[in-house]
């Protein structure tokens, strides 16, 4: 079997076919277990996953009849009792949380490497595994879902990063403008878009945009702009320099 978690929490067979998980608890269940793909994980924390703050009365049974469940859903061996817990059957190339994480150390591996288009290839496949907010079932997912949503925005950063390298400004620009007003106060975002605009020959939007990203910092952080940035600002400043004549 294989797992999705990458948004609504999802079950496939080997052949890749949908085994559908009803009802949001049940996902929720399936969710709390697939982040611990093979590892025992107690009754408690798994209650505490799958009703957050407001468990059943008898919370235990709750959860043995929610895991039979499961079972009936998923075949009987998919998920395996233990003293101290429950397991699923799996393993971390089953669930496609970690994949993502794996193509993304793979893809920023070979950006370090100086490989830009291999960096694209697995950066690329690794963003695509997304289908909405991760772990979208779990009832609270704010912590949980805070280290893959931060690797998500800097898998994306390295793979525009990727494309600046291979001369694909062009087409990254509209992406860069849709993320700096999603996330203003992301220095490395701001810089990249400069960047975009500079090979792409439009100086003068590369300075507008330091404008708006200077401002931001400033009325949002209180800060001014980071190294990169304000070294970005110079060079752009600077009249281009022609050819020397002989």
């Amino acid at each position: 079997m294989r797992y999705k978690i990458l948004g609504v929490t999802q079950a496939e067979d080997d052949q890749g076919t949908a085994v559908p998980v009803a009802g949001p608890r049940l996902r929720a269940l399936l969710t709390a277990l697939a982040l611990r793909p093979g590892h025992l994980t107690t009754p408690d924390t798994l209650i505490d996953e799958v009703w957050s703050d407001a468990p059943p009365q008898d919370a235990p049974a709750a959860l043995q009849a929610l895991i039979g469940r499961l079972r009936r859903t998923l075949g009987k061996d998919a998920v395996t009792s233990a003293p101290g817990g429950y397991r699923l059957t799996a393993t971390k190339d089953d669930v496609d949380l970690f994949t993502f994480e794996r193509l993304v150390r793979q893809g920023t591996s070979a950006l370090d490497r100086g490989d830009p288009s291999t960096a694209a290839h697995h950066l690329t496949t690794a963003l695509a595994l997304w289908r909405g907010p991760a772990l979208a079932d779990l009832p609270d997912r704010t912590a949980a879902a805070t280290r893959p949503e931060a690797l998500r925005l800097e898998a994306t950063r390295a793979r525009i990063e990727a494309d600046l390298r291979l001369g694909r400004a062009q087409a990254a620009v509209p992406e860069l403008r849709e993320l700096t007003a999603a996330h203003p106060y992301d220095e490395p975002l701001h810089a990249l878009l400069i960047r975009a605009l500079r090979d792409t020959g439009r100086p003068a939007d590369a300075l507008t945009v330091y404008e708006t990203a200077r401002h931001a910092l400033a009325d949002g952080l209180g800060t001014d702009p980071g190294p990169e940035l304000r070294d970005l600002h110079t060079k752009l400043l600077k009249p281009p320099t022609s050819a020397p004549h002989h």
